[in-house]
């Protein structure tokens, strides 16, 4: 009964969400708790949430101060040389803007974190795509399956629980399955191409001085609506059709201001301080000197007092990023309650014992196959602390009792990534949605079909190896 009731919760979130008939943070909250009652254990509803929060409570720390830190890194200039490189190799081309997406995402996963990953790859990719008129979820989608991808270093998460369960070297994991993970980053470069292909056949090409024209006339247009002068009521962009209100352009005009060389909040005098900070952070996180949540705090306060000694200023700075604060953080603790409810009632459980019950006894010399299947839907369908410390071990007991081994089994493990991180239950998800100003509904009925395809680029590479 709760195996059925987990996966009833699970498939009525995504559709609510996806059919847009509930907000995400409202789902997260409301079935989960409705779910909880009809298992019979409406009481201890309390008592699953606190636990759900506790344990998610970390995370939702990390993600605030590390908004703010890279929020003012942006605001200072620190990634505007990256910028212009990336605006340097797309010159306005669709294609080459979207295949620029996944690379950049690639690149800046290195660090491990995804949370820094989509807020460095949206703010610099964000004014492009809408200038152009671009699709916003192809932005999300591409970056979200590249960081995927890299999310299996051994300092990214998935790696090094699995080398913990089954008590093997992350290393032994990780190296051997090298070469199919860059078949698979391969893949997502492939899949950009084609997709960047189907947005310049929707919308046409431009140079990069068409854009800046086009700005120029926009901000035109937006002083004229100012003053009471002008139609702002429409704005045609090149090769596609789009319209927006005053306020619209004004706020995609604001957003767009992360590329001004002129802003006020630039620190050029400081720009090798902060860059020397955000690798210091960056080899802290990875070197594990400070949990990552007392790091981005430490680095946030130092951040905030050195290029902004002024406490207004910091007010300011603070109050800019705010909304993306507020919104990612209450994401985390609506999530919060969803996998409670879900690890506290024993749906997850149920669910992961129903999913090893039914493979059939033949399949037993395969379950490095089977376990690189599972871990698509069942990384999607709960956490990588629920998939990795609760269902490997099972499976990797299975395959042992038929002569697989548990280093390939956790090899295989790690093929669903590029799917994991578009899962509801991954905070780092709802900083990419959250920036790129992409509903998560949009963004899930686009990326499943190409992340799965991913994943089992990956799997099929690491057969085809003999890695798994």
């Amino acid at each position: 009964m709760l195996t059925i009731l987990g996966f009833a919760m699970i498939a009525t979130f995504l559709v609510l969400i996806m059919m847009k008939k509930m907000s995400p943070i409202a789902a997260l909250v409301l079935i989960p708790a409705l779910f909880c009652v009809f298992v019979g254990k409406g009481a201890k509803l309390g008592d699953y949430v606190i636990d759900g929060v506790t344990s998610l409570a970390p995370t939702a720390a990390m993600l605030m101060f590390a908004i703010v830190y890279f929020g003012v890194m942006i605001d200072v200039g620190l990634f505007d040389p990256i910028v212009r490189g990336i605006l340097k190799f797309c010159k306005a081309d669709p294609m080459r803007i979207v295949v620029g997406t996944a690379i950049l995402a690639a690149i800046v996963s290195l660090d491990g974190d995804g949370s820094t990953t989509f807020m460095i790859t949206v703010s610099a990719m964000y004014p492009l795509y809408k200038r152009l008129k671009m699709s916003l979820v192809v932005m999300t989608g591409v970056a979200a399956m590249a960081n995927g991808v890299m999310n299996t270093l051994p300092w990214g998460g998935p790696t090094a629980r699995a080398a913990t369960a089954l008590k093997l070297d992350a290393s032994d994991i990780f190296v051997p399955m090298i070469p199919a993970l860059l078949v698979g980053l391969l893949g997502v470069f492939v899949l950009s191409y084609f997709l960047g292909l189907r947005e310049r056949r929707r919308l046409g090409v431009l140079t990069l001085d068409e854009v800046l024209v086009e700005e120029k006339e926009t901000e035109t247009v937006l002083v004229g609506a100012a003053s009471g002068d002008g139609d702002s009521g429409e704005r045609k962009a090149t090769g596609g059709a789009g319209s927006g209100t005053d306020a619209e352009d004004e706020e995609e005009d604001e957003r767009f201001q992360a590329l001004d060389p002129n802003r006020p909040t630039l620190r050029p005098k400081l720009y090798w301080f902060n860059a020397l900070l955000t690798v210091a952070l960056l080899t802290a996180m990875i070197m594990e000197w400070l949990p990552i949540p007392v790091l981005f705090l430490l680095g946030a306060a130092l951040a905030l007092t050195v290029n902004f000694p002024h406490i207004p200023d910091q007010k300011a700075r603070l109050a800019a990023h705010a909304d993306n604060v507020l919104n990612v953080s209450g994401m985390v603790f609506a999530a919060a309650v969803f996998t409670g409810v879900l690890q506290g009632t024993g749906m997850v459980d149920h669910m992961a014992r129903w999913m090893v019950d039914v493979i059939p006894e033949g399949m037993g010399p395969h379950m490095a196959l089977v376990t690189g299947l599972l871990s698509l839907p069942l990384t999607y369908f709960m956490s990588n602390d629920g998939f990795y410390f609760g269902v490997l071990p099972v499976l990797a007991e299975a395959g042992a009792a038929h002569g697989v081994s548990p280093l390939e089994m956790a090899r295989a493990s790690l093929v669903g990534q590029p799917l994991h991180m578009s899962s509801p239950l991954v905070p780092a998800v709802y900083v990419l949605v959250g920036m790129a100003k992409v509903e998560f509904g949009d963004h899930t009925k686009f990326v499943v079909k190409w992340a799965a395809l991913t994943c089992l680029i990956i799997l099929g590479a690491g057969m085809l190896f003999g890695i798994i």
